[in-house]
């Protein structure tokens, strides 16, 4: 049984908790079991689900979405709630949230009102295009170029690990236009997928399987009202959309890690061993124990991060805090879940495995635990010099 005891938080307001709890049970009839080998196909069911329930909404901000604004709480609760049942519906939320987040944040009304209905009702599938082959963590070292010529942006380039690559009907791309160096010199455009001169170069598998793929431009022309925000505010752009969905990371790992703690319990309590349970041990104990803090200790973080940002504050740190704390405690909590369960926990097909398998790369992408530490401390060094 999913815990909910965390919706009466006082982070939380009524609504969030009714959110929680509707789509914890929409969840557990309609996308439990909504997997398959052939994840593009499911990919585009589980948007089109989604979207027809209206759970999108929340995913994208303005008067196209739940709220005027986007509400992170909300994301958090749903992606989290998603997580713990399925690990691609997590990922069609959270893309369609993403891919759409700059529109949301800083496009015209124009844009909006061509791209966000559609995003809101799973009708059309979005990609957010900023990571390059020599470009990750380091996004300021970007070499996607696009420079203007007659009214149009040209685009010369590649981007690579692009989630919803090769299914997505539009992409945000951002590029550099050379307005002054590094990241101000950086703008955020809307290529729509069936654009002449762009391609996907490449679809890439990873251990859990999504749509994700690199992708190339070759003088890709796109009209300059397809750029969002100011030129050589793309950095600006991108930073402010990954604000909100970095946070929402975390809450996809305390997703996981709920599962696996759940699953967990159920088999120390039910595993027949030396004529007693797994969980009479104490070692089991202390294992539960360990795992049982560590996701309330995360789920601290990710609200409290959420939190903040709803109330109109900046959340670099927090995020940072959230996102590290969170996916790291999570693949702890992963590990042992999968231990407990022996030679099951390895079996292909298993919750726990894939649930091995869904964390590891949440620790990577959207900033690595790594990038998140130097966050942290740039954070904590500039409040010391302040």
């Amino acid at each position: 049984m999913r815990e909910l005891a965390h919706l009466d938080w006082p982070f939380l307001e009524e609504r969030h908790g009714i959110l929680a709890a509707e789509l914890d049970r929409w969840a557990r009839q309609h996308v439990a079991h909504i997997h398959g080998p052939d994840v593009d196909a499911a990919c585009r069911t589980l948007v089109r689900e989604l979207g027809a329930a209206g759970w999108l909404r929340h995913a994208v901000g303005g008067a196209y979405g739940e709220q005027d604004v986007i509400d992170t709480r909300a994301i958090c609760l749903a992606r989290e709630t998603l997580a713990y049942h399925n690990g691609l519906a997590d990922f069609a939320f959270a893309m369609q949230g993403l891919g759409s987040g700059a529109i949301s944040l800083q496009g015209t009304d124009a844009q909006k009102e061509r791209y966000l209905p559609r995003v809101a009702k799973g009708e059309a599938i979005a990609a957010f295009a900023l990571s390059e082959p020599d470009a990750g963590s380091d996004v300021a070292n970007l070499r996607c170029a696009a420079h203007v010529e007659d009214g149009h942006a040209v685009l010369n380039g590649e981007k690579t690990w692009i989630s919803n690559g090769g299914i997505a009907d539009f992409y945000v791309v951002f590029c550099r236009t050379g307005e002054a160096p590094g990241p101000r010199g950086i703008s955020a455009f809307i290529v729509d997928a069936d654009t002449p001169s762009f391609e996907v170069a490449e679809r890439i598998d990873v251990i859990a399987p999504h749509p994700l793929a690199r992708l190339r431009f070759r003088s890709c022309r796109i009209p300059l009202s397809q750029r969002i925000g100011a030129p050589g505010e793309g950095f600006k752009v991108a930073m402010r959309t990954l604000d909100v969905f970095r946070t929402s990371v975390a809450a996809a790992a305390l997703g996981f890690a709920r599962r696996a703690l759940d699953e967990a319990l159920h088999r120390a309590t039910s595993r027949k061993m030396f004529n007693q349970t797994l969980a009479d041990f104490q070692l089991t104990q202390a294992k539960l124990a360990q795992m049982a803090t560590t996701v309330d200790s995360a789920a601290l973080l990710v609200y409290r991060a959420a939190w903040l940002r709803d109330q109109g504050q900046v959340v670099t740190k927090e995020a940072a805090m959230a996102k590290m704390a969170a996916t790291e405690g999570a693949q702890q909590v992963i590990d042992a879940a999968v231990q407990m369960f022996g030679g099951l926990g390895v079996m292909s097909g298993q919750m726990v495995e894939q649930l091995y398998r869904e964390i590891r790369s949440l620790r990577i992408y959207e900033g690595a635990t790594e990038v998140q530490q130097l966050i942290i401390a740039r954070e904590l060094l500039k409040e010391v010099k302040a």
